[in-house]
């Protein structure tokens, strides 16, 4: 009876009261009818057990759990019933697959990315995994880290990326080209920088020219915008960022509302890729943008970052969520078009107005000249379309 008032009492509470915050929440009917199946046999397996409420959501728990039970998809209600509680600090931590260490290099360049690059904790998890994934194949080949060549990354990527997306594989290069470049460029452990040789889509990618609005276009989306939401009212200030200050999804996402002066008609973009912080003005129309949102759209918080989800409790958006709503935006306007046209459209216009390469360099944040340049290339492109009637 005192394992039914202390630990079953408390678990058949936290279900209810995940219930109903996810039917105040407009969750699909079919998934709260699946979650609550599933909590239900949780709290059958937990009462049987008498398992004590500090070893109710360990990752353990949740492993036997859904061994036992032969359930699938188990593991999605239950963590996200342990990520609700640890929200509402009712346990210290949701369920968390255990990270396995790995060598001390390893987690030393995964510590510098995390804080230099400032990423969300899933892509640091995927960088985590192809670190891991490497080590195994360094392992089993007997190579050492310093002795690693070219022939061995190209190698390891044939093997390890085959069972992946294209967009997948990206990644995993990505992970991996970095990951040299800090063996070489901060730790001198490889004699030379085979991130550069590690040329994949993303390299090729660069001798394609940035996309970017035509000003007709800028006119169709514009008008397209609408302010009847607050979903709407976020995503037009989005735009209004993208689109007058060249701002990349992830720096839009980290905008704070003590990063905006009003007053100066200026903000501070302090998180940049290039890790060069600058101050930009802000034009009076995005100034509206942003004080209408806040006013009329964004929800009632503590929280600090401008731009919140709207679903309790409110969050800051994640990059993904803001080109995801631009793009969505873009495609009712009858534009095929992504986030970063925005951006590659500012460059565009700054070129148009005379600011130099250098300038355009410092404005959009790149750690590569070569990056700006391509600009200056689809800008030449533009003027001889212009001057000699040449489809662009």
């Amino acid at each position: 009876m005192v394992y039914e008032l202390s630990v079953l009492g408390q678990l058949k509470k936290t279900i209810h009261d995940y219930l109903l915050w996810m039917i105040s929440n407009g969750y699909a009917n079919s998934t709260f009818i699946q979650y609550e199946q599933v909590l239900n046999h949780f709290l059958s397996y937990i009462d049987q057990r008498t398992i004590p409420w500090d070893a109710v959501f360990t990752f353990d728990t949740l492993e036997n759990f859904q061994e036992e039970s032969g359930l699938t998809h188990a593991s999605t209600p239950v963590r996200g019933l342990s990520r609700y509680l640890f929200q509402q600090n009712r346990i210290p931590r949701p369920i968390e697959k255990p990270l396995q260490r790995l060598p001390e290099i390893h987690e030393e360049y995964l510590l510098y990315y995390e804080k230099s690059r400032q990423v969300h904790h899933l892509n640091l998890l995927r960088a985590r995994n192809t670190l891991s994934a490497l080590n195994c194949y360094l392992e089993e080949h007997n190579i050492k880290l310093p002795h690693i060549g070219i022939e061995h990354v190209d190698d390891f990527l044939s093997k390890h990326n085959a069972r992946f997306t294209a967009t997948t594989r990206q990644n995993q290069r990505s992970n991996l080209r970095g990951f040299l470049r800090y063996l070489y460029q901060d730790r001198g452990i490889l004699r030379r920088d085979l991130g550069s040789l590690l040329i994949g889509a993303p390299l090729y990618a660069q001798a394609k020219p940035p996309k970017f609005l035509r000003p007709h276009e800028v006119k169709q989306l514009f008008a397209s915008l609408s302010t009847s939401s607050p979903g709407s009212l976020r995503t037009s200030a989005m735009i209004y960022l993208g689109y007058t200050l060249g701002l990349r999804p992830k720096e839009i996402s980290l905008i704070r509302l003590d990063d905006i002066s009003f007053s100066q008609r200026e903000i501070t973009i302090p998180d940049r890729k290039s890790n060069n912080p600058i101050k930009l003005p802000l034009p009076e129309i995005t100034i509206k943008a942003i004080a209408v949102y806040i006013v009329q759209g964004r929800p009632k918080s503590n929280e600090r970052t401008l731009f919140l989800t709207f679903r309790v409790p409110h969050k800051p958006i994640l990059p993904g969520s803001v080109s995801r709503d631009i793009s969505t935006a873009m495609r009712k306007a009858n534009l095929p078009s992504s986030a970063y046209w925005l951006r590659h459209t500012y460059a565009q216009n700054l070129l148009q107005a005379g600011a130099s390469i250098f300038e355009i360099k410092q404005m959009m944040g790149h750690d590569k000249i070569q990056t700006t340049q391509r600009y200056l290339h689809i800008y030449t492109q533009l003027m001889r379309e212009v001057l000699f009637d040449e489809t662009l």
